[in-house]
């Protein structure tokens, strides 16, 4: 049975009446992947769900990765067998079912330095890593061995002597952002009420069981009690604080390591494909991402401000010299023109550091009626899930066997057939097929929901001010569909403006606020608010990212005022 899955003002009306109507079999806490994910499954295996994000849907880690499902080259070297696998299945079954318009193949050089050993040693991890793909669906080629002039003519903007030849290999990339958001949205289609800008402000207790939560509109100042047989905490790096307000210690910590990427115009380095390079510490990847590349990523502990990582001149100063050592015209400071910094949330022992935490998850109870989740790595949220779902089999009964490997995400069916309609479709609308190309590997089918918004009116056809990227029609689907509130939304998650130009979505603000403000209920002061809002964010963004260390940075960051004001940071 389906159920409305458009998250717009009218659909929030509603979901706060359903959370205080009735107990609920399962409530999530947390809006992130693993939350999203937590919902779907729980809501397909026939539970009444509820999923609460105190922010918006992917604000914290979840919008801020390096953007790929892979299974990790570099978890072979650690012998982590299992991760890769899973990992290598989980990317086969988004290309190949369950979300093939935002998961695509991407293929990445990898430099080799040393003439005689490296060639047989990294060949034969690839080659297992293929293999390992092969066991579940082939989704992506095989890896290949190129020579130093056959790397060249795939990536003349390397330097020659840079490097003694490469392979050349295949992963899958999606955005982050759109990806959790339709995971989501998938799930209230299921039937699962789901909420953000929802804080979690106290849980509830009968004895020594956790029956529920306080919740609170952050919007309106608004508080319900929610009641339900099981609460699932998927916040991540706040997983510690959820678990105090359990008035418990949770089973494992979980410590926040900072990763850092900067986004570059593609035409600074000529390559056909993207690249991976070995570092000190970890991996850097050059990864396309339309006419730019992202370029990442550091690894370092982070103990301030949970919801703000700020970026440091150095963490860009990291990534910019490990990049020029292979490139023949090096980058500079000037061609960057993005920069994001996220959070890991690892699981850790104090002693620990976060280079070499693990990436795998951890499911506990920590107290009747409470499953806390952590760890894990973006390509694997699915399993994660289904795990933590199972994890609660104590608290609701026996339960359905999970299914989510059979659903595919809200725009996946029927996807292909429109692609082979693209030419159809801009003739038929009026645009250039690389515009309906565009909307499709961002809405799948649902690209014509946008299509019929502008048929009914042709201005939401033309290009955004100062991001000629997007139509306007996207930010006005963005939130009567996809429930985006405030600018940041919009211009930091649902399009990614704020790294992908130079301007970060200040040039287009008040043209977005101006389109949505009719259907948020916003008036000329409330535009402003918010135009100023962002305008500000990114200004404590910009100048944190002059400053030498995490902790002048996170005070410049902590400088611009928060759209949306919480009770418990």
């Amino acid at each position: 049975m389906s159920h409305d899955d458009r998250l717009g003002p009218e659909h929030r009306s509603r979901t706060w009446e359903q959370l205080q109507d009735g107990a609920f079999d399962v409530l999530v806490i947390g809006g992130g992947v693993t939350g999203a994910g937590v919902a779907l499954d729980a809501a397909t295996r026939g539970l009444r769900t509820a999923v609460v994000e105190q922010r918006d849907w992917a604000s914290g880690t979840s919008s801020r990765s390096s953007k790929l499902f892979h299974g990790g080259l570099r978890y072979l070297e650690q012998l982590n067998f299992a991760l890769v696998h899973e990992a290598l299945k989980e990317r086969g079954l988004m290309i190949n079912r369950l979300a093939p318009h935002l998961v695509k193949p991407v293929s990445f050089l990898y430099p080799l330095n040393h003439r005689f050993w490296e060639r047989p040693y990294i060949g034969s991890g690839m080659l297992l890593y293929d293999a390992m793909a092969g066991l579940t669906a082939r989704a992506v080629p095989f890896h290949k061995h190129l020579t130093r002039r056959g790397a060249l003519r795939i990536a003349p903007g390397l330097k020659p002597d840079a490097f003694k030849g490469a392979l050349r290999y295949f992963d899958a990339q999606a955005d982050d952002a759109r990806h959790t958001m339709t995971v989501a949205r998938t799930a209230a289609h299921y039937g699962a009420v789901a909420r953000s800008s929802t804080e979690v402000v106290g849980l509830l207790h009968e004895g020594d069981r956790v029956v529920g939560a306080t919740v609170r509109d952050v919007e309106t100042g608004a508080t319900a009690e929610v009641r339900s047989r099981v609460v699932i905490n998927c916040t991540g790096v706040w997983t510690d604080d959820i678990q105090k307000l359990a008035g418990g210690k949770g089973r494992f910590k979980v410590r926040a390591s900072k990763g850092v990427h900067i986004v570059v115009p593609r035409d600074r380095f000529a390559s056909e494909s993207g690249l991976i390079l070995r570092t000190a510490t970890s991996v850097l990847f050059f990864i396309p991402w339309g006419t730019r590349w992202i370029i990442g990523t550091t690894d370092t502990d982070w103990h301030l401000d949970l919801a703000h990582p700020a970026a440091t001149r150095k963490d860009v100063d990291y990534i910019l010299e490990q990049a020029n050592r292979v490139l023949s015209t090096p980058l500079t400071h000037d061609d960057v023109r993005g920069v994001y910094a996220g959070l890991r949330p690892l699981l850790a022992e104090e002693s620990e550091s976060t280079s070499s935490l693990s990436r795998e998850h951890a499911v506990a109870r920590p107290q009747p009626g409470l499953i806390s989740i952590a760890g894990g790595k973006y390509t694997t949220y699915r399993v994660m899930a289904k795990d933590a779902v199972d994890a609660a089999k104590p608290d609701l009964g026996p339960i359905h066997a999970s299914v989510t490997e059979h659903v595919p995400l809200v725009g996946a069916d029927g996807y292909h057939a429109l692609v082979n309609q693209t030419e159809h479709l801009a003739d038929r609308y009026g645009i250039p097929s690389w515009r309906v190309e565009h909307l499709l590997n961002r809405y799948g089918s649902l690209a014509v929901e946008l299509l019929d918004l502008g048929a009914g009116d042709r201005s939401l056809l033309e290009p955004l001010e100062g991001a000629e990227d997007y139509l306007r029609v996207e930010v006005l689907y963005a939130v009567t569909h996809e429930g985006a509130l405030h600018l940041d939304d919009l211009l930091t998650r649902r399009t990614r403006m704020s790294i992908e130009y130079s301007h970060r979505g200040t040039a287009s603000a008040r043209a977005v606020a101006q389109i949505v403000a009719p259907v948020l209920g916003w008036d000329d002061a409330r535009v402003e608010a918010e135009v100023r809002s962002y305008t500000e964010r990114v200004e404590a963004e910009r100048a944190s990212q002059e400053l030498p260390d995490d902790e002048a940075a996170d005070a410049a960051r902590r400088a611009a005022p928060d759209s949306r004001p919480l009770l418990h940071v």
